[in-house]
């Protein structure tokens, strides 16, 4: 399977699925934070999540179980797996594939603590011994 960029709106619907594991629409819909805007609905239309739901199955990143009309859906791949994939195109998009490069810039940019920094040095100190 090849993995690809989800959208924002299915980015939320995996999160969802990840956590509760497996659930039907009505579900999932429950899990979805209440939006902060004044102008429309609080959440999205259960026909909206649906069709989201169905986007990711034909992405196979869902799978479901039929009972009758309804489908219980469940993730195909984990978190992990796309926090890993995200990650991987972070590095080759923006950091020329360098792990350097990305420390360097999250050093840079989020004002990495002291201890913060010992903490990465001794991860990769691990990693190096294993």
């Amino acid at each position: 399977m090849q993995l690809r960029e989800l959208t924002k709106a299915e980015e939320e619907i995996m999160r969802v699925l990840w956590k509760l594991k497996k659930g039907f629409v009505k579900d999932i819909l429950a899990e979805l934070p209440e939006s902060d805007r004044t102008d429309g609905p609080a959440k999205p239309a259960y026909n909206t999540v649906s069709t989201i739901v169905r986007i990711l199955e034909k992405k196979g990143l869902v799978g479901y179980t039929a009972y009758g009309k309804t489908h219980e859906y469940y993730p195909l791949i984990t978190e992990e797996q796309y926090r890993r994939f995200q990650t991987e195109q972070l590095m080759t998009n923006y950091f020329d594939g360098s792990l350097k490069k990305l420390v360097s810039f999250f050093v840079r940019e989020k004002n990495l603590s002291l201890k913060e920094a010992d903490e990465i040095i001794q991860l990769l100190n691990k990693e190096k011994e294993q």
